[in-house]
């Protein structure tokens, strides 16, 4: 019988068990697949918004901006990479000014920050490639850019450290109320805890469902994307948005924390919560679309796309709290974009109800801050040179687009919460993200994950199993 049971390893479940973390309790965080960031957490757009978008007054507009203000702190506290690059919201003419001045009006209601419209020379002076059609934009300089995979394994690994037991490949199969509290049956066996948080992404909904009368929906709303290579992000300094319409912010133009540059996404509602794949029409849509913002895209420096889901909920809202019919039941549901950004907010909301409702009491000695891997590239020429001469796995080159070194993976593959994946080491270390794809690295990388983990090299996947990358006459090679 745990205290505690948070059901998902995304952003919101890890940002919660973190927050939960402070207090005396017991804390098990249960994941279906193989690692955290395993879901709508490792395929999205990467910002941080600052605010305006949402409507005033809804969970949304509060956490996004209390999310934004966390997120500088913590990032310094979790060692992750953010940058608050700021953001452009652009309009073409003078007939959409109206829906400029009502996205700055509902920013200043929901106390964003340094929010004002410029004019098209301030526009075209600070952004040289913006479209020559633009009239207006609305600036918000406390937008940013973040690693996802990054903020998500820090928030984990912090969490771990400060007492949180997590259990992979377990996945919710049903759950029962019993006299204190709730039974979770899982495909590892019947756990049992006194709360139970639902962060399950886009099959909150089943969740929440399985426990309460008053039945959600969540649908999964997909969106492509084309990233393109490594010093291409200095095309534009800042996000670049248009106008939101239906489905949300629309087609996006970004550099990311890495130096790419990213575009997309699109939104295509889908009963499919696995339905991550991308497709020609979608693909075609994101390019021709962040053309219409931003001039001269290199769109022939494009590596990779890449489609994720987010979990709309028909409400429109984010869904936080105790389901009305299931004492004890706390929802983290409905958490589509600004989730990434509110995810510090919604930790503390969700671990604040908790707190009051059990009169959990806070520990002493709450460890605050965590440390990534080391990144060499970060050092300077003597200090890089002292710590090859006294490990050499870091003077050892395995992804030459990235400059990953062995010692790099062996960290990322040894550490507490470590990889057990090649999507899992390339999330923590970027091994493998570089213009090749893995096409010259995945051999050694594979070696130092069966070396460090024990791993037999015929079991090592992609991703989770049933991935495995070697099969038929490889295997037998081996």
């Amino acid at each position: 019988m745990y205290d505690i049971i948070i059901i998902g390893g995304g952003v919101s479940g890890t940002a919660a068990a973190r927050e939960l973390s402070r207090y005396k309790a017991s804390i098990c965080l249960v994941e279906k697949e193989e690692d955290v960031c395993s879901g709508t957490s490792k395929a999205n757009s990467a910002i941080i918004h600052a605010g305006y978008d949402a409507e005033p007054g809804t969970l949304k507009a509060k956490l996004n901006v209390r999310g934004n203000e966390m997120m500088g702190k913590l990032a310094k506290d979790l060692d992750f990479p953010f940058r608050r690059n700021g953001s452009l919201v652009i309009c073409r003419n003078e007939e959409d000014m109206p829906a400029l001045q009502k996205l700055l009006q509902r920013g200043i209601e929901n106390n964003v920050k340094g929010l004002r419209i410029l004019k098209k020379e301030e526009v075209t002076a600070m952004e040289p490639n913006i479209t020559d059609n633009v009239y207006a934009a609305l600036y918000a300089p406390t937008g940013g850019i973040v690693c996802p995979f990054g903020l998500n394994i820090a928030l984990a690994e912090n969490a771990y450290r400060n007492g949180v037991e997590f259990r992979f490949y377990t996945e919710v199969q049903d759950i029962k109320k019993i006299q204190d509290g709730f039974a979770l049956y899982t495909n590892q066996g019947m756990l049992e805890a006194k709360y139970v948080v639902n962060a399950a992404g886009v099959y909150a909904d089943k969740i929440h469902n399985m426990v309460s009368g008053k039945k959600l929906h969540i649908v999964p709303r997909a969106g492509e994307y084309c990233l393109m290579d490594k010093g291409t992000g200095s095309h534009v300094s800042r996000t670049i948005f248009t106008l939101p319409g239906k489905y949300g912010k629309g087609i996006l133009v970004t550099p990311t924390i890495h130096g790419n540059l990213l575009i997309g996404p699109t939104a295509v509602d889908m009963e499919d919560k696995e339905g991550t794949n991308t497709t020609r029409e979608g693909l075609r849509q994101v390019m021709e679309k962040a053309a219409d913002s931003v001039k001269n895209l290199p769109i022939s420096q494009i590596i990779t796309s890449f489609a994720g889901l987010r979990a709309h909920e028909t409400q429109g809202d984010f869904i936080i709290g105790e389901a009305q019919d299931a004492e004890g039941f706390i929802d983290c549901a409905g958490i589509e974009s600004p989730g990434l950004t509110s995810c510090p907010a919604i930790g503390e909301m969700v671990a604040e109800l908790i707190r009051d409702k059990m009169g959990l009491e806070e520990k002493a000695d709450f460890i605050t801050t965590r440390k990534g891997i080391l990144n060499p590239k970060e050092l300077g020429r003597e200090e890089r040179s002292a710590l090859i001469k006294e490990n050499p796995a870091y003077g050892n080159i395995i992804c030459r687009c990235e400059m990953i070194s062995e010692g790099e993976i062996i960290d990322a593959v040894t550490r507490p919460l470590g990889a057990k994946s090649i999507d899992g080491i390339k999330r923590r270390t970027r091994a493998g993200m570089g213009r090749c794809q893995s096409g010259f690295c995945l051999p050694g990388t594979m070696e130092i994950l069966s070396r460090e983990s024990g791993m037999d090299m015929s079991d090592i996947g992609k991703s989770g199993k049933g991935s495995q990358i070697l099969a038929g006459k490889n295997r037998d090679l081996l």
